[in-house]
């Protein structure tokens, strides 16, 4: 339940426009080369170098069960702080484009419906409205287990530390 006003870096998978507390986010990043790990699930992309850490990128669109999309000029990698686990982690995520930061009050925010919603209900947090738009707020502690993180790390060798913050 959310019950401060909060500021939130909106952006887009495909039509739909996502939300995610700023506090998490770190940076947001044009997409560099992404090393593959050949092991991990088919959402994960692999690993980036941020900052001379090894950090994982999942891929938002495949995360959610949408198509897979072709990166553009606008897809960037957003550097969010999760806790997982009561660790502190680090981890990219893959989004179509990032808009802007906005701040939403908890009276413009809703439970997630539980019925007809296209997306898993245990990753969203509320649903925000601003005019007539409404925006997809994610727990994106909710959207990633410390048992992938850990996949992707055992499976990557020879990338150093992924980034794990003590």
């Amino acid at each position: 339940m959310i019950t401060e006003t909060r500021q939130y870096m909106t952006f887009k998978l495909g039509d739909e426009l996502f939300a995610i507390d700023v506090a998490q986010v770190r940076e947001v990043l044009e997409v560099p080369q992404i090393t593959k790990v050949p092991t991990a699930p088919a959402y994960m992309r692999g690993v980036v170098n941020v900052r001379g850490q090894a950090t994982p990128v999942v891929d938002f669109r495949l995360r959610f069960g949408l198509p897979k999309g072709a990166d553009t000029v606008h897809t960037r990698i957003i550097v969010m702080e999760l806790e997982l686990d009561g660790e502190a982690a680090v981890l990219g995520g893959i989004a179509d484009s990032v808009h802007e930061v906005i701040e939403i009050e908890p009276g413009n925010i809703n439970p997630p419906p539980r019925i007809a919603m296209r997306w898993r209900t245990d990753f969203i947090q509320g649903m925000g409205k601003r005019g007539d738009d409404f925006i997809i707020i994610l727990d994106v502690n909710a959207v990633f287990s410390s048992e992938e993180l850990a996949l992707v790390r055992d499976a990557a060798p020879h990338t150093g530390e992924l980034a794990f913050a003590h």
